[in-house]
């Protein structure tokens, strides 16, 4: 096929010999698969900043930490100089928090580096060698379902004890090969600790996550996870010991109207954007 002109750069300087095909087109990044020598891996390109339309960027990125003063003050004034800083921490965000997390025990695919806007990783695969699928192409038993779902508790606990949160997981940004779920896409990943978003956004990656397995194994809905996750979170104590339960003793208080609406517009608007990733992935196939 074509070279794409953001990979062209990769090629002249030996990263990639040679792009083989287009894995996905989506509204953030357009994904290939690359051959790097003998091995096959993939290469994400990041979409400019005027063409991507991630929802609500500002509030992912709030408490991301610049090193350079000098960067952090033209990216808050909106400079051509800023506006070009901002892409450049937004694309490191993610190979950032693949490397991070991969030293926790989160299974992430192995990432090579970004170069200019494009993120070389690990290709997943399945048995016969072909690109996993991802989770919401899976059909499952209950008892693989109740499996699954305790993995992926597990590295969500996980991505919170070394502090972040994914902040858009969903059975779309999950892939599974012979050993079970592998986390992708993390651009918009959270500071939990510098991010006054931090705990919806963790009840909504697993509400997310527990409501698909759900469709398999019912009595995962009344999982308390988030809770639990959270709880262990504030007290300092999680570890990649922990294991969790799916239960939490509530403490009654009086009813937060804000908080149960803010609640229910999460829950809204994370509806909508699983009817509209379905809709994408109905017309990618």
């Amino acid at each position: 096929m074509k070279t794409p002109k953001r990979i062209l750069p990769l090629i002249e300087d030996g990263l990639v010999d040679e792009v083989i095909r287009r894995l996905m087109s989506g509204k953030e990044a357009d994904v290939f698969m690359v051959r790097c020598g003998n091995e096959i891996r993939c290469a994400k390109v990041y979409k400019e900043a005027s063409k991507r339309s991630f929802k609500k960027a500002v509030e992912y990125q709030e408490g991301r930490k610049v090193r350079n003063s000098r960067r952090g003050r033209a990216m808050q004034k909106g400079s051509k100089f800023g506006r070009q800083q901002q892409e450049e921490v937004w694309q490191n965000a993610e190979v950032d928090a693949l490397y991070k997390l991969a030293a926790a025990g989160v299974r992430v695919p192995q990432p090579y580096g970004c170069f200019d806007g494009v993120l070389l990783m690990e290709l997943i695969t399945d048995e016969n060698g072909d690109v996993a699928p991802r989770l919401n192409d899976v059909s499952m038993s209950a008892e693989q379902a109740r499996e699954d779902h305790a993995e992926m508790m597990h590295n969500i606990m996980l991505m919170l004890s070394v502090g972040l949160i994914h902040g858009d997981l969903s059975e779309f940004n999950v892939l599974v090969d012979d050993y079970g779920p592998v986390v992708i896409d993390l651009p918009q990943a959270v500071d939990a600790a510098a991010n006054n978003n931090a705990k919806r956004m963790l009840t909504r990656d697993v509400d997310n996550i527990t409501n698909y397995y759900a469709q398999f194994a019912p009595e995962l809905k009344d999982t308390q996870y988030a809770k639990e996750i959270w709880a262990l979170f504030e007290a300092g104590e999680l570890s990649a010991d922990i294991e969790l339960t799916g239960q939490f003793d509530e403490v009654e208080h009086n009813a937060d109207v804000d908080s149960v609406m803010e609640e229910i517009k999460a829950a809204f608007e994370a509806e909508q954007k699983r009817q509209e990733r379905l809709r994408e992935a109905e017309q990618q196939d």
